[in-house]
C-alpha cells in the first residue's frame, strides 16, 4: 500500500506495478499521491484515444486497489476529448465494483460541459480543487 506521499506506482489485485516518468510516445505517466483516505491521480498533457489505451489499465488498477475513493486531476490536462470520458467513465465503474468511487478535479469549462453533456456529472462528481473532493469524502457516509 502506498504511504502518504509516495508515487509513481500503482496498485492491483496482483501487487504493485510500477509506473515509469514516461509512457509509450512519450506520453506522460500519471503520478500517484495519497491524500487523507483518498488516492489521488494526477494526469497531464492530452487526454486522447492515444493515452487512453495506456491510461486505462493503469486507472482500473487504482480504481480496483485498496482505496475507497479514486481522485482524477485533471488539472495538468492540454487536451481531453470522448476517450477522456470513457477513460473515467470505466474507472468509475471499476471503483463501483469494488464498493468505491472516482471524483475528477477540473477547472477546464469545456471538459466540465463534455462531463455534463455525457450525463456523467452525477457519477464523477467534479471538485474544483483537490482539497475539495477529499472534504467532499470526508462528509459522506462511509
Amino acid at each position: 500500500m502506498l504511504q502518504s506521499g509516495q508515487q509513481d506506482c500503482a496498485f492491483g489485485a496482483f501487487g504493485a506495478i510500477d509506473i515509469t516518468s514516461s509512457l509509450e510516445d512519450g506520453i506522460p505517466a500519471p503520478r500517484l499521491r495519497i491524500v487523507g483516505d483518498c488516492v489521488v491521480v494526477e494526469l497531464t498533457g492530452e487526454i486522447d484515444i492515444l493515452t487512453f489505451h495506456q491510461l486505462s489499465p493503469i486507472l482500473n488498477s487504482v480504481a480496483a486497489g485498496p482505496y475507497r475513493v479514486v481522485v482524477v486531476d485533471l488539472t495538468g490536462t492540454t487536451f481531453f476529448d470522448c476517450s477522456g470520458l470513457r477513460l473515467l467513465e470505466r474507472a468509475a465503474e471499476r471503483a463501483r465494483e469494488h464498493d468505491g468511487r472516482v471524483t475528477v478535479v477540473c477547472r477546464h469549462r469545456l471538459t466540465l460541459r463534455l462531463i455534463s453533456l455525457a450525463g456523467l456529472t452525477g457519477l464523477l462528481a467534479p471538485a474544483w480543487t483537490v482539497g475539495e473532493a477529499v472534504r467532499r469524502d470526508r462528509q459522506l457516509p462511509g
